[in-house]
């Protein structure tokens, strides 16, 4: 580590250079280069290798990034549109590949890692971002998980959430690369100082209602010190049941009780009071195994952070199965891969999706979409990229042909 360099991370200037590939992608470059084989073309396939045990399927994502670091270079690009819902098998077995580049291989090899890095976490995030959406419903979802991974990706961790799903983000970057405005409450570290400072940490609520602007929900956090019901109960009669929007809980695996009773006894203490009209949002170890319970305990929003941000990154190959020899393809691929250039259809049947992966000259036999398209050409950019919100309408829109 160099005396001027404090973080251990990858500028974006370190990432074109191919500083972050794996050394043997730099030596299998110079080899074919020293060798006269420099402009050989070639094409290279990705494909999801396996998910985590519980996935039966992904959302592709990764796309805009892998465009921008191959850009300028003498390749084209083949992808499905991000957000696509795939499996990794197609109905008959073969392996379902996502993007595909055609080009001399010296010219992109170094950059093998990088770009299965970035599918790797996008799709991860995308993906398990996704399957919170579907055991949420229509409850919003926010993604609070900043401070549990490297800052670094914290904000890779907040685009391809959204996408895959979340309603907003708390983390400020993360948010600008959206283009929305971050989202978030207040920390138990606001009503300690006032607790102290001023005597009773009911004033921090009121600060926060004086001092915050029109446009910041007032949502109080409600577990510092005391119960869940009776802290609730405090901040809305001490702030006024008027100026309240809503309550946070945050209320951690470690304390005694069950979080859905606590919800339940809390929304129905604020009804008997007549603050019925008082949101509750929930936070502190939010996951799939607990957040179906929990909206049918009567949630109106989540705050979640680690299920999101520790999100297992789905495992991506990338093969040669073709090479161009005397201006015609061999198609040739390694032992457990499928050779050739493909097509990825689509077909909907009723309330399911299937796919069907078929040679580039082959067509499927019913009525069916593809959705491997040309994204590159030469080096350039020539398909825009979607906005976030059309992507994740996207997902969305295909979410409800798929179980989890």
């Amino acid at each position: 580590m160099d005396g001027k360099r404090f973080f251990f991370i990858a500028t974006e200037e370190e990432i074109k250079d191919g500083k972050v590939t794996d050394i043997y992608f730099v030596r299998t470059r110079n080899i074919l280069e020293s060798d006269g084989l420099g402009n050989i073309v070639v094409a290279a396939e990705f494909t999801a290798s396996s998910l985590p045990n519980n996935y039966k399927w992904f959302v592709f994502a990764g796309i805009r990034e892998v465009l921008h670091l191959l850009e300028g270079l003498p390749v084209d690009v083949y992808a499905v549109p991000e957000g696509t819902i795939l499996t990794p098998r197609d109905r008959n077995g073969v392996r379902v590949p996502v993007m595909m580049i055609i080009g001399p291989y010296s010219k992109f090899a170094i950059y093998e890692t990088p770009i299965l890095g970035f599918l790797a976490a996008a799709t991860g995030y995308a993906t398990k971002a996704a399957r919170l959406r579907k055991r949420a419903g229509d409850v919003p979802i926010i993604n609070f998980g900043a401070r549990r991974t490297h800052p670094a990706i914290a904000s890779v961790c907040d685009f391809y959430s959204y996408i895959g799903g979340f309603d907003a983000v708390s983390n400020i970057l993360g948010a600008k690369f959206l283009g929305k405005k971050p989202l978030g409450t207040m920390p138990h570290a606001l009503l300690i100082v006032y607790r102290v400072a001023r005597g009773d940490h009911a004033y921090g609520w009121k600060a926060f209602d004086e001092y915050m602007p029109p446009e910041v929900p007032r949502i109080m956090l409600c577990d510092t010190f005391s119960d869940e019901v009776e802290e609730t109960i405090r901040a809305v009669e001490f702030v006024g049941p008027d100026k309240i929007y809503g309550v946070r809980l945050d209320t951690p695996g470690s304390r005694k009780g069950n979080f859905a009773d606590i919800l339940r006894e809390v929304k129905w203490k604020l009804r008997v009071k007549g603050y019925e009209h008082i949101k509750i949002f929930l936070s502190g170890g939010i996951n799939e195994d607990n957040i179906e319970e929990l909206v049918k305990a009567g949630a109106d929003g989540f705050g979640i952070g680690s299920a999101v941000a520790n999100a297992p990154f789905i495992d991506f190959a990338m093969d040669l199965v073709g090479i161009k020899k005397d201006d015609k393809w061999v198609y040739i691929s390694k032992r457990g891969k499928y050779s050739g250039l493909k097509q990825v259809w689509r077909i909907r049947k009723g309330d399911r999706i299937e796919y069907e992966v078929l040679l580039r000259e082959e067509k499927p036999e019913e009525k069916a979409e593809p959705l491997l398209e040309k994204f590159m050409e030469n080096g350039k950019i020539i398909k825009k990229m979607p906005s976030p919100d059309q992507t994740r309408s996207y997902v969305l829109e295909q979410l409800k042909f798929f179980d989890i």
